[in-house]
Parts: structure tokens; C-alpha cells; sequence
């Protein structure tokens, strides 16, 4: 680290040796930049050598700084996963950073109070550290305090238990990668920048030699081929950057159970990931299948835990896999939860949720349809766009018809299951004795129609998950039976009940 962190350090100060250097040139202002750059350096150079860590049988401490001294603590007891990255700064020296998490999250940028970061260890050390700090029951120096400086070991790493697998990744679901549509967000972040930098710069591409040519080439084409020749062009752009990315993330991607109740998941080809999740702190897991990797018949799952960060992203701490054929997501969903709760069908609901999906999708599309003819009628717009939101009517009523077939739930023996979208379908298995409680929610339409929005909270994942217009009186039955005793004193029951 005191070869990477200085160049790390000096890449991030180049915009201020950039403005120091031209724009101080010659009234001695570039010194500035340069002392900036230096104590920048230095900072990082003193981080890296004051830095320790501890372990004890009650807490992991961390102290590090030279003339501003940071100390943090993690009680064992709260940690709930251990996540071990190396990127390719750290596989240069055979070295990786290990994220202890404890379940509760920071919103802002760096690490949380009760986050901690060893940066960077070796790779040794960090399989030790990971055993040490999951498998309490196994370790037998729990009682006597261990340091370590963070940029050396402690000694070989214990030879773990050996892993169950649970799931690999196959070369064939590389298929599924253009349809993730992760090389549509590339594209449109190198556009972004390029945008940024030529609006700094005052540059208009256009302008440019073999830009301009390309210009006056596709003005002179007809319409049609044009957007033909760009919809192809962007489809093969797009799909050779899905696979890369599917490729990069997902490489040598491996789900395994350890004998001591953790599951353990890597992956990664440039930056290698490794994370593990206690079961005792697995909620449950999600089925997500967005409407382009529906068509084709994919799905990933992934993991509701504490301790876990949710930010959206399929590549997540929570993998557990990563897009394939659907039917492989539910074993492998079967297989962490110790049952197959999305075996048999799920429970349709009422036909009136049929019609509030309906009605809301058609509406809204003729509300915006009326709004456009408004506008064009005044002379704002042309005729053109609510002409197309007229013709869009038909897909919106598909859209909500979809939406309906999507609904579903079902309570197992141990799991409440409930799946809802259409655009991005999500599948939801939560286990019942780690819900917090349960809310019933109704608008004023749902009252009208006797429909409810079972709500299941929960210390994990989304915080809680929605069982979406049920009737009220499938929806109480559901509640009792997902936690028995919660609701049974204010309950009615039907003498046919």
C-alpha cells in the first residue's frame, strides 16, 4: 500500500495540480497545487503506517492517523456479514479489503459508525478474519485479543470446513446477458461525459473531421434506413457490452454453504468479490425478473439479510445468482431456505384488482393523451404526440392486464410468498418468525372495492413487502396465519370459517 496509495493519492489531486500549474503559472500560484499534492500524499503514507486493528472475543477495533487519530469499534456480536473484495490495485500484492457489516446502514458516502474497513490485508488474513468473525462457535482463541498491523499477516489462514455447493455460474447463460440492458446504462454514461467534457472544453463535436462526414452521410440517407442502420448499431453496441459486463461481475461466480451455517458467495474476473451471510441472519430471498429477461425466460435471485447493502444493483453483496433460466433460480432459492416455497401455484387475486390495474393504466394514458391534444390544440405541441399516446392505449391495457396476471401470494409452513409487477416483476420470499408486524393499508378506491395491501415489515432487505390488493377478508386470514395471536382478538371469524 505505500507503493498504491501515493499514485492513488496524486491521481486524485490532478485537477488541482492541472489549475495550479496553468492557470497560477508565472505569479508562483502553482506551489500551492503542489503543496496540496504533498500533504495529500502524506496523509495517505501516514494512514497506511499508523493503521492497527484488533480482535477480541467482544469487539473488532480499529484505530489509524498520525496527527488526526480515528478510533473505531464493532461489537462481535452484531456483526452480520463479512464481504472481501480485492481489486486490482490489491491483486497486484495479493491483497484484498475486508467489509464488516453489522445491519445498519449509512446513507451518506463513506463508511458507517458501525461499518468497518480494513484496507488492505492479505488475502490469507482476510479468509482468517472472515472465519474468526462468522464462525464464532468453531473459533478457539475467542477469549485472547489478536493484533495485527493492517498491511501484514498474522500467519497462514486455518483450513476452513469444507463447502456444500449450492450453484455455479454456466458458460450458456452468457445468452442472457444483452437482455440485462447493463450496456444501455454504459452507453449512456460515456455519452454523459463525453457531453460534460466537450461542453467544459466549448467543443461541439460535430464539428469535428470524421464526425462531420458521418453527419452529412446520414443526412443524406433516407429516414427509414437510418433508424434502422442505429437501432442495429446500438443493439450490437449494447448486447458486446452486456456480455463484457456479465463477463467481468459474474466471472467464476460460486454459491457454497459452509457446515457452520454460512453461505458464502465469489465472483469476479478484474475485482474478485467474496461475501458471507450467517443463515441465522437470512430473511429470505427475491426472484427478479425485469421484462426483458422475462421474455427470454431469466431470472437472478437474490438474498434478504441483515447486514446487507440494497442498493438496487443485481451485482450486489446478495447475489445468490446471477441471471439465468428462471426454473435454476427457484432451486437455488429452494436450496438457501431449506424448502420450495414457490413450488405449487400461488393464490390468484379477486378479478375486482383485474379492473383497479385497468383502469389506472388506461386512464393514465388517456389523461395524457388529453393533456398532449390540449396543448397541440393551443399550438404548443404538434398533433403527432397525442395521436401517439392514443395508439399507446391498447399496450397500457396489456400492461395492466400483465400486472394482474403477476399478482400472487402463499403462505408455506414457514414463508409468506408474494410476487406483483409487470415491467419488473419481483418474487418475494420472506420468512413469517422474522416479520416485525403486519399493516393493512387501504386508499379510498381500495375501500370502495373491498381490496387491502397486506404489508409484511421486516429488519432486512426493503424493510417490508407488499401483498398487493387481496380481499379483506383473505388478507386478515393471511396475517393470523403469518403470525398467530397478532390479530386473533380483533378477528370475526364466519361461522363457515
Amino acid at each position: 500500500m505505500l507503493l498504491i496509495r501515493p499514485v492513488l493519492d496524486v491521481v486524485k489531486s490532478i485537477p488541482v495540480l492541472f489549475g495550479a500549474l496553468i492557470l497560477g503559472n508565472g505569479n508562483g500560484w502553482q506551489w500551492i497545487g503542489l503543496v496540496a499534492t504533498g500533504l495529500a500524499v502524506f496523509v495517505g503514507v501516514s494512514h497506511v503506517l499508523t493503521s492497527r486493528y484488533r480482535v477480541t472475543g467482544e469487539q473488532v477495533e480499529w484505530r489509524t492517523g498520525l496527527l488526526l487519530r480515528k478510533h473505531r469499534a464493532v461489537p462481535r456480536d452484531r456483526i452480520r456479514a463479512v464481504d472481501v473484495t480485492s481489486e486490482p490495485k490489491h491483486r497486484l500484492f495479493s491483497l484484498a479489503a475486508v467489509r464488516i457489516g453489522t445491519g445498519r446502514h449509512n446513507h451518506g458516502k463513506g463508511p458507517g459508525k458501525d461499518e468497518l474497513v480494513l484496507d488492505a490485508v492479505t488475502k490469507q488474513e482476510a479468509r482468517r478474519l472472515r472465519t474468526l468473525l462468522l464462525h464464532r462457535k468453531a473459533e478457539p482463541a475467542a477469549e485472547t485479543a489478536e493484533t495485527a498491523e493492517v498491511t501484514g499477516s498474522t500467519g497462514d489462514a486455518p483450513a476452513g470446513p469444507p463447502e456444500i455447493p449450492l450453484a455455479a455460474v454456466d458458460r450458456r447463460w452468457l445468452r442472457y446477458a444483452p437482455f440485462t440492458l447493463s450496456g444501455l446504462a454504459v452507453i449512456g454514461a460515456l455519452v454523459g461525459t463525453v457531453y460534460h467534457f466537450a461542453h467544459e472544453l466549448h467543443l461541439d463535436p460535430v464539428e469535428l473531421g470524421p464526425v462531420r462526414s458521418l453527419a452529412d452521410q446520414v443526412t443524406a440517407a433516407p429516414l427509414w434506413l437510418v433508424v434502422v442502420l442505429a437501432a442495429a448499431a446500438l443493439l450490437v453496441v449494447v448486447s458486446l457490452l452486456s456480455v463484457g459486463g456479465y463477463v467481468l461481475s459474474f466471472w467464476n461466480f460460486r454459491l457454497t454453504r459452509e457446515p457452520e451455517g454460512t453461505l458464502h458467495i465469489r465472483r469476479g474476473l478484474i475485482t474478485t468479490r467474496s461475501v458471507s451471510i450467517e443463515e441465522d441472519r437470512l430473511r429470505g430471498a427475491e426472484i427478479k425478473e425485469p421484462l426483458p429477461l422475462r421474455l427470454v425466460g431469466g431470472a437472478r435471485a437474490t438474498a434478504v439479510a441483515s447486514g446487507l447493502h440494497h442498493g438496487g444493483r443485481e451485482d450486489g453483496g446478495g447475489l445468490l445468482l446471477p441471471p439465468a433460466p428462471v426454473a435454476r433460480a427457484h432451486e437455488v432459492v429452494a436450496d438457501v431456505l431449506g424448502e420450495d416455497p414457490l413450488g405449487p401455484g400461488l393464490v390468484r387475486h379477486p378479478r375486482r384488482a383485474l379492473h383497479r390495474r385497468l383502469s389506472r393504466a388506461i386512464l393514465g394514458t388517456a389523461l395524457l393523451a388529453a393533456v398532449l391534444a390540449g396543448l397541440a390544440w393551443i399550438g404548443f405541441l404538434p398533433d403527432w404526440p397525442w395521436l401517439t399516446a392514443c395508439a399507446l392505449l391498447p399496450v397500457a391495457a396489456l400492461v395492466g392486464w400483465d400486472r394482474y396476471r403477476a399478482l400472487g401470494h402463499r403462505l408455506t409452513g414457514r414463508h409468506l410468498v408474494t410476487r406483483s409487477g409487470s415491467l419488473a416483476r419481483s418474487t418475494a420470499v420472506i420468512r413469517c418468525d422474522g416479520l416485525t408486524g403486519i399493516v393493512l393499508d387501504r386508499s379510498f378506491f381500495q375501500r370502495r372495492a373491498g381490496l387491502v395491501t397486506l404489508i409484511a415489515p421486516i429488519a432486512a432487505g426493503k424493510g417490508g413487502y407488499q401483498v398487493v390488493d387481496v380481499a379483506e377478508s383473505d388478507a386478515l386470514a393471511l396475517a393470523d396465519a403469518a403470525l398467530p395471536g397478532l390479530l386473533t382478538p380483533f378477528l370475526t371469524r364466519n361461522s363457515r370459517d
